[in-house]
This record gives structure tokens, C-alpha cells and sequence, in this order.
């Protein structure tokens, strides 16, 4: 665990669940914390702001000058707002000029998903976004430390129903044996809070709390509740791919950032190997695999 106390970090979406939790484990470590809302945020978030120990800092966002003044002083500028294209690319670009023009010296955007520097143009709208958001961090005078985690483990069982508990099966596509990259949100915070502290953190880290096959997970869920649990394959990736395209097409028209065939898009890129973390930099500050 880095020791933060004497470093100021920005964070701008704090109201979020794994923004509370970088806010929380920030403050653990003694930072300073400017949680950057935007105006017209309700009382009982800014609240919840103060708890996680962060100081929240109400800001209109289109005003490039008060971003700016927000930035100032901060080593770290950390993004973990969640969105669409007017977000991931439009907000997070006027928080990456105000944090450039306040000589902020680093800034993490908010990409927290499996490798998508690996996957396909294409294949994954969200990845689409965080690789469109590269090109431009990169172009930019500030050191960019962005922290990769696969999936977030909660999600198995809810957003993305790989154990399917009623009929005791874990749903896959393609390999049974093709290795995801699972990670818990707390382990998430607190691996991403030492990477903004630190000024020597990689372009890159990518970690990931487990990484097991389909057939292990089934193994495990017979373990933990005493019922076997068996690996069920619709088919391969090729039909996968195919019913992604169908869910789509039939889904209307939606702002939600993660409807149902994204969540699919998704799945299938942890499910083809192509957002394999690898090398993993679990141990960098001293955690265990």
C-alpha cells in the first residue's frame, strides 16, 4: 500500500460504486481527495461523497475554466465515469484538457475492463470507446496509467448470468477451458487507488483477482453449494457472434450503456481469449496472486 498523505487525486465519479470505493481506499492511504461533481448533483450523493472521506467540489463541467481551477494542484486526475460516446469521448476529453492545462502530471481514465488494447475493432462498442479514448491520452503531455481487470466478479450471477443457479449450470461459448479474468470491485479500488498515487505506475496494469475456465467455475459452485454444476454450451463463438448480432437488432434503441447484447459482446471477448490479461502486475505493491 502506497502512502498517499500529501497527494491531492481528483476523482470524478465518485458517486458511482467503484468511484466510492476508490474514494474510500484513497483516503485510507491519506490522500487528499477532490471529488468532482457536476452541478445540480443531489444533496444526499454529496453526502455519501463526504462519508467515503473525499471532499466534494461541485463543478460545471462545460466551464473549462472551473475545471480547470478543480484540477489544479492534483497529482493524479482519476476518471471512473461510466457512459456512452458524450461521455467516455466528450466529458472525459474536457476533464483531460482542464487536468493538462492545470499541469496535472497524470490521469487515469476510466477503462477498468478486460484488455481491450487486445480485442477486435468492431467486436465491442464500449472497448471501441475506451480505444478511441487511448488515441487521444496518448496524443496528450500527461502520463496515462489506466488499470485493466477483466470482469467485475459480481457479475456472474447478475448482469453477465454465466451461473445459471436455477438450472445448476455455468453458461459458455466456444472453449470450456478458456481462462476469464475475475475481479472483485474492492480489490479493483484498492489496486487502482496505489496506481494514482504512483508516479512510476506503467502505462498499463492489468490484474486480475482469479482467472478460471468454465469447467473450474462449475467445479467450484458443486464445492461451495454441495449440487453438481454442470458447463453448458449453446454452441460455438461463430453462433455466439450471430446471436449477439439478432439481440441487437431486435433491442430498441437505447442510452444504457450496458443493454443486453453488450453485455454480450462482452462475454465473447473474454470467452474468444482475445481480452486475456497477460502479463498480470498483481504483485506490484505487494499483494498476493
Amino acid at each position: 500500500m502506497i502512502n498517499g498523505s500529501g497527494q491531492i487525486i481528483a476523482l470524478a465519479g465518485a458517486t458511482g460504486d467503484l468511484g466510492r470505493r476508490i474514494a474510500n481506499a484513497l483516503t485510507a492511504r491519506g490522500a487528499t481527495v477532490r471529488a468532482l461533481l457536476r452541478t445540480g448533483t443531489p444533496e444526499g450523493k454529496l453526502a455519501a461523497v463526504r462519508r467515503s472521506g473525499a471532499t466534494p467540489v461541485v463543478v460545471d463541467f462545460d466551464n473549462s475554466t472551473a475545471l480547470q481551477e478543480a484540477c489544479t494542484g492534483a497529482a493524479c486526475v482519476v476518471s471512473v465515469l461510466n457512459g456512452l460516446e458524450p461521455v467516455i469521448i466528450g466529458v472525459q476529453t474536457q476533464l483531460l484538457q482542464a487536468a493538462v492545462s492545470a499541469g496535472v502530471p497524470r490521469f487515469m481514465p476510466s477503462d477498468f475492463s478486460l484488455d481491450f488494447t487486445k480485442t477486435r475493432p468492431g467486436d465491442n462498442r464500449n472497448m471501441d470507446l475506451r480505444r478511441a479514448f487511448q488515441g487521444r491520452i496518448d496524443a496528450a503531455p500527461i502520463k496515462a496509467q489506466s488499470v485493466l481487470n477483466g470482469m467485475f466478479t459480481d457479475l456472474i450471477t447478475g448482469q453477465a448470468p454465466i451461473i445459471m443457479h436455477k438450472q445448476r449450470r455455468v453458461l459458455y461459448w466456444g472453449d470450456v477451458d478458456q481462462k476469464l479474468d475475475l475481479t472483485t470491485k474492492d480489490d479493483v479500488a484498492d489496486f487502482a487507488a496505489d496506481v494514482a498515487l504512483d508516479a512510476q505506475a506503467p502505462r498499463f496494469s492489468r490484474i486480475a483477482g482469479s482467472a478460471v475456465s468454465t469447467r473450474e467455475l462449475a467445479a467450484i459452485m458443486t464445492r461451495l453449494t454441495g449440487t453438481p454444476y454442470k458447463p453448458f454450451r449453446p454452441g460455438g463463438l461463430t453462433m455466439f457472434s450471430a446471436v449477439i448480432a439478432l439481440v441487437r437488432t431486435l433491442t430498441p434503441r437505447s442510452d444504457d450503456a450496458f443493454p443486453a447484447w453488450q453485455g454480450m459482446q462482452y462475454m465473447r471477448d473474454m470467452l474468444s481469449g482475445r481480452g486475456k490479461l497477460s502479463p498480470l502486475d498483481n504483485n506490484r505493491y505487494g499483494k498476493t496472486d
